[in-house]
């Protein structure tokens, strides 16, 4: 065996942190600051930046013993030293295998309280608009959870003359933006209305006679709203908040009728079609385009529908010819499309309407957060729930057959939803990055409702953004007392607050609970997973892994985390078909698993090399390496250079000095297995690709020296020694 490949063996057996050249062989090819900084204050900042580096990805146990023990040995100058520690720092930050980031996003949606009640009207308003010295301070006093005004709902001409006094008040208050924002609402609610006459019954006159007879044969079970009365309107609903309606006994109308209805749309294909709703997909199509099936609708608000929302909401429903349908949709749930994202109806009133019969299907139902996990409320065929919009719900996983629903958003032309309004013209303007229009939205909202919980989540999730954490914990907080930690969103919100604070048990906590609260959030299971490796619990981390990929299996970053967590601890196979699974589901972390899955084989070719045992399969396993960077590679030339993207720039970082790696760990290989040539042109293909790299030049000129090739060998040394003082 020739002292090349005896070198070769004896630096296999290290562990793959270590070089695989001695560390003066190939001096610092992949960081530029490695050579030309020489204080001490520069390489402590270099090896701080590498722990950071090693820290962010989840190596939290970092050896300093072991790192410095690697060098002492090695070298007599104290600056060379320095140099080698920190290199070999940097060399394990590269070569790190990388976890993705988690999920930032804040989920959508503290007041100060005293000592008088305070609703809907006779509130102190919201001080300074945005001034520096007020923006986001409140004099809100003692918000009382439940109905309005202590139980007493205002009559409909007294509602309006209030609301009317206090959008003047509040005009006076915000000035001519407010007033502005307030016309702007009247004139959309109007075309709104308008809009919904020209493709939905609208009653030319009020005719209760049928609800009657519904009610004759349909019972109505009440339900509660849960501790936070509708966004608008709040003042008019009474204690107790047993809102949400279900028709129970005889249906509003017959399976056979509902059969009819579905033939008619699956004719209009309805079942081709599909629409994401939040983090899911859905089947199904808006009434817009289904005009046999809008023909049935429209009977039924006639005759049933609107007579019924009209007798089960008296407090804010006027008379049947008021109400307008907006919005209105005939969905399809099954295994593939199972449910519907946690939500809230952008209409003061909504309904569901149930259009299969149980018997054709497993699971199903509507879910209302507030009123826990396992409390789902079915509906057989013909049946229908009645509800304000506001309050959290979602479809539950449909697990086999088909359901269909239909469900409607609906306004009352009469008055108009002032808090949704400049809420949803908030959201557009966050959208748009217009952020202080969208605070000013959220603001002018909750002046007009302080108990409206998406406007403080919404306004949180938009501190978020600004990093503006204690802001953002205390408006995210107050919706959370209001709604009495029921909000799984908000929770969410809350535990990526903390997280970004330093506070990570308290951030594990509010992700338990929202867990506890809606336990197929994928984001969610993934977000908490990040924290349990943070602190060490792989078990709960991978846990959390598998519950995200078996409710969505194209959670990309699950796969690529769950893979990652099993490489560091040895199960490189398993790792394998982790990372295999993210390139096979997922497109947009595949650039991101092709690395991984080169760290992989590049581990396993050192596995094999070691001790000489397997070179033809440590030969196949570091090619393989090669080939996942080269697909990789024009992934990452797509990829880099976003700055929002700090995961894909942090991956795309490493492509260069892994792939230099590879190059020399192949080249040993085929070193050891006596064939130089090979070894020489691997080095050589290695010196094309990355000439900048004094190390590469290095390796080249000791295998030409090995092969008698003086002249060559001098040439590369040469150009290696012009990098390195910079001379070339």
């Amino acid at each position: 065996m020739g002292s090349f490949t005896a070198v070769l063996l004896a630096v296999l057996v290290q562990s793959s942190s270590a070089s695989l050249f001695s560390w003066k062989d190939h001096p610092d090819e992949s960081f530029s600051s490695g050579w030309k900084d020489s204080s001490a204050e520069g390489v402590e900042e270099r090896i701080r930046r590498a722990k950071m580096e090693l820290w962010s990805r989840g190596a939290f146990d970092l050896d300093d013993t072991s790192t410095e023990m690697e060098c002492h040995d090695i070298m007599d100058d104290l600056d060379e030293r320095n140099h080698c520690i920190a290199s070999l720092w940097e060399r394990k930050a590269s070569l790190s295998p990388m976890r993705v980031g988690p999920m930032k996003n804040a989920r959508r949606g503290h007041v100060s309280v005293g000592d008088s009640a305070c609703l809907e009207f006779g509130c102190d308003l919201w001080t300074g608009g945005l001034s520096n010295d007020h923006h986001g301070q409140s004099l809100i006093r003692n918000m009382p959870r439940g109905g309005g005004d202590g139980g007493v709902s205002l009559s409909d001409s007294n509602y309006q003359e209030e609301l009317e006094k206090k959008l003047t008040l509040l005009g006076d208050t915000f000035g001519k933006e407010f007033r502005d924002a307030i016309e702007q609402n009247k004139i959309e609610h109007a075309s709104d209305c308008a809009e919904s006459c020209e493709l939905f019954y609208c009653a030319k006159n009020d005719n209760r006679a049928h609800v009657e007879e519904v009610l004759n044969n349909t019972n109505i079970k009440s339900y509660s709203f849960g501790s936070v009365p509708p966004e608008d309107f709040a003042g008019a609903f009474g204690f107790p908040l047993d809102i949400i309606k279900v028709t129970e006994g005889e249906p509003l109308f017959s399976s056979s009728e509902a059969a009819d209805v579905i033939r008619k749309a699956e004719n209009e294909d309805v079942d081709k079609n599909e629409y994401e709703s939040g983090k899911y997909k859905l089947g199904g199509d808006w009434l817009v385009n289904l005009p046999q099936t809008r023909e049935w609708f429209n009977k039924r608000l006639e005759t049933t529908l609107f007579p019924l929302l009209a007798h089960l909401f008296p407090e804010i429903v006027s008379r049947p010819s008021v109400l307008r349908a907006h919005s209105v949709s005939l969905l399809k749930y099954n295994s593939s499309h199972p449910r519907t994202d946690v939500h809230i109806d952008n209409g003061i009133l909504a309904m569901t309407l149930a259009m299969t019969p149980q018997s054709d299907y497993s699971g199903g139902g509507t879910f209302f957060e507030h009123m826990g996990v396992d409390n789902v409320l079915a509906m057989d065929v013909g049946h229908g729930t009645f509800r304000p919009g506001s309050v959290r719900h979602g479809g539950h996983p449909v697990t086999s057959g088909k359901r269909y629903i239909l469900g409607a958003f609906l306004l009352l032309e009469d008055r108009v939803e002032h808090v949704r309004r400049l809420k949803n013209r908030g959201s557009e303007l966050r959208r748009s990055d217009d952020l202080d229009g969208a605070e000013k939205h959220f603001e002018w909202a909750l002046a007009i409702n302080p108990k409206c919980t998406t406007c403080l989540k919404d306004w949180a999730e938009i501190l978020v953004t600004r990093k503006q954490f204690a802001k953002a914990e205390t408006k995210i907080r107050a919706a959370l007392d209001l709604l009495e930690n029921l909000d799984s969103d908000a929770l969410f919100t809350l535990g990526i607050i903390l997280s970004e604070t330093g506070r990570d048990e308290e951030s594990i906590q509010a992700y338990k609970e929202s867990v506890s609260l809606n336990a197929d959030d994928a984001e969610l299971c993934y977000n908490l997973g990040i924290k349990f490796g943070a602190r060490g619990d792989t078990k709960a981390e991978m846990t959390m892994y598998a519950r995200a990929t078996r409710i969505d299996p194209n959670f990309g970053g699950a796969w690529i985390n769950w893979g990652t967590t099993l490489a560091e601890n040895g199960n490189m196979e398993d790792a394998e078909v982790m990372f295999l699974k993210a390139i096979e589901c997922c497109p947009d972390v595949a650039m991101k698993a092709h690395m991984n899955l080169a760290l992989v084989y590049k581990t396993r070719a050192e596995s094999l090399a070691s001790g000489g045992n397997n070179m033809e399969g440590a030969k196949a396993a570091i090619s393989d390496a090669a080939k996942q960077l080269e697909s990789a590679k024009p992934l990452l030339m797509f990829e880099h250079g976003d700055d929002d993207d700090a995961d894909s720039n942090r991956y795309a970082a490493q492509y260069k000095p892994l792939r230099i790696q590879c190059h020399r760990l192949k080249g040993q290989i085929l070193a050891g297995m006596g064939d130089y040539e090979s070894c020489r042109a691997e080095f050589q293909q290695a010196a094309d690709q990355f000439p900048d790299v004094p190390g590469v030049w290095n390796m080249l000129a000791r295998i030409l020296d090995l092969m008698g090739k003086t002249d060559e060998a001098a040439q590369a040394h040469a150009k290696a020694s012009a990098l390195l003082n910079g001379t070339t």
